[in-house]
């Protein structure tokens, strides 16, 4: 169980924080978590025991090593894809809530010589959440997460 002041990973929200746990503003027997997402106002009502995923955001340690690992991610197969196949890859790729798989779309999107909409779109999405959840294991604001990647591939990793 998670506890107030944790970040975590909700569903394709991303990255919130747990505000609470207990009962909710309105009549249940359930507990929820009251989580606040990083981007946004709203608040989320999650039950304890509910079936949406739910995971703990990536540690310092285990975001630089997933910045180290970058040059290795292989790229998505999407030759000869239509643009429903392709939207429903990526969507399967956003459900993983992976953060390498989302290296891996990313990747596959900047790879392409002519991406389309629904390229763009998913890869906008996967940034974002892979950026949210980067900046909070790194403390740094999600705006300085690319270049952060970027000095650190281009230095070969070592202490950050």
């Amino acid at each position: 169980m998670y506890a107030a002041g944790d970040w975590v990973v909700y569903g394709t929200t991303g990255v919130c924080r747990v505000e609470a746990v207990g009962a909710p503003p309105f009549a249940s027997d359930r507990l929820y978590y009251t989580l606040h997402p990083r981007q946004g106002s709203e608040t989320i009502y999650a039950p304890v025991d509910g079936p949406a995923f739910i995971r703990p955001v990536l540690t310092r340690q285990e975001a630089l090593a997933l910045i180290d690992q970058i040059p290795q991610v292989c790229t998505l197969s999407t030759e000869g894809q239509a643009q429903r196949q392709l939207a429903d890859l990526y969507r399967s790729v956003l459900g993983s809530h992976s953060c390498e798989e989302l290296v891996q779309l990313i990747k596959t999107v900047y790879g392409k010589a002519r991406a389309g909409k629904v390229d763009q779109e998913f890869r906008r999405r996967a940034e974002g959440l892979l950026h949210q959840e980067l900046s909070v294991a790194l403390g740094i604001p999600a705006e300085q997460v690319p270049d952060f990647i970027t000095r650190r591939i281009e230095t070969g990793g070592g202490p950050a």
